[in-house]
């Protein structure tokens, strides 16, 4: 390759990913998106960007900035201080924002990205998830044709397309699976049960859902309870959702916990797993303990990729083709 080829390449990098079109098109989600929650009486809020409490979850990672000597994290979701809103009594809420992840590039990742969060008071995961599929059909309207919705418990799932008990089959036999999927199994997860089923799922499962058909896959284990309330057994599961399309998760939804001690405890086990996997482990979020113990209203809550379902939309293979400009154009 010639000098004067690489310079033009270098100055095509001016241009954003997404056409005119898919712009355009994003606008109208957004607008869409707004349109739905106005109508249903659900305030719009907005929540700093940063924060002196980081990302506890073990597989996430923030991204870290220093303000007058004090260092401070951008968001991985605006979660935790819209959970303090709704302790102060702002009732229904959700918020359209970017959102920031180190690490997370590729062809449906960026480490920017836009989140819509809204949050239910008197709902539970499965009220919202009826909800859930009503806006995304709404949004996504004619451009794609949806067929009839699938719902699968996380262990039918799992029986279903690996041939295994999440909640009971021990490591070996998640293994065994994983190998008769012809999947290497690195050997950091080989002891870690949860990491292989995550993997199972990622490799195994998610790729048999029908593409042309919202899949809500509900009641996970409860060791992936996350920020969710657990339903009890047995087994106990996790108040938990999430939703497949196209071959893509695009939410991920919670009957939220509200307990301030159990939130406590949860912070410190996701401390040591980043600990041992050798992550930084960030200040946890003390002011969301706070609101959790002075009362968080009886509330479920999701977090819906809007970059995702403008890819859907406009039928994009990247998500390059749904922003103004990647990380790669930034």
């Amino acid at each position: 390759m010639s000098r004067g080829s690489r310079t033009d390449a270098s100055l095509r990098d001016w241009r954003p990913g997404a056409d005119r079109e898919r712009l355009a098109l994003r606008a109208e989600v957004l607008a869409g998106l707004r349109a739905w929650f106005s109508a249903r009486g659900v305030m719009e809020v907005e929540t700093p960007l940063l924060s002196p409490a980081g990302s506890s979850d073990p597989a996430i990672d923030s991204l870290e900035t220093t303000l007058a000597g004090r260092s401070f994290f951008l968001h991985t979701s605006p979660e935790f201080a819209m959970k303090r809103l709704l302790a102060a009594g702002t009732g229904d809420i959700y918020q359209i924002c970017r959102v920031f992840r180190a690490g997370e590039a590729g062809r449906r990742h960026n480490p920017e990205f836009t989140m819509l969060e809204y949050y239910r008071l008197g709902y539970d995961d499965r009220r919202l998830m009826d909800e859930v599929d009503e806006l995304i059909r709404a949004v996504l309207g004619e451009r794609q044709r949806l067929g009839p919705t699938v719902r699968l418990s996380y262990a039918a799932a799992m029986r279903r397309h690996a041939g295994i008990d999440p909640h009971g089959d021990a490591t070996p036999a998640l293994i065994d699976a994983l190998w008769a999927a012809d999947i290497d199994v690195p050997d950091s997860l080989v002891d870690d049960r949860d990491a292989l089923l995550n993997l199972l799922l990622a490799t195994v499962v998610e790729p048999r859902f029908d593409p042309s058909a919202l899949t809500f896959l509900h009641d996970y284990p409860a060791s992936q309870a996350a920020l969710s309330r657990l339903r009890p057994g047995p087994p106990a599961t996790a108040a938990r959702f999430e939703v497949f399309l196209g071959g893509m998760e695009i939410a991920n939804g919670f009957h939220e916990l509200a307990d301030a001690q159990e939130q406590g405890a949860r912070f410190g086990q996701e401390a040591r797993a980043r600990a041992a996997a050798g992550r930084d482990c960030p200040p946890a979020d003390r002011r969301l303990l706070a609101a959790l113990a002075a009362g968080l209203p009886d509330c479920a809550g999701v977090a819906i990729g809007v970059d995702r379902l403008v890819m859907i939309a406009g039928g994009c293979e990247t998500i390059d083709e749904a922003l103004a400009f990647a990380i790669e154009r930034a």
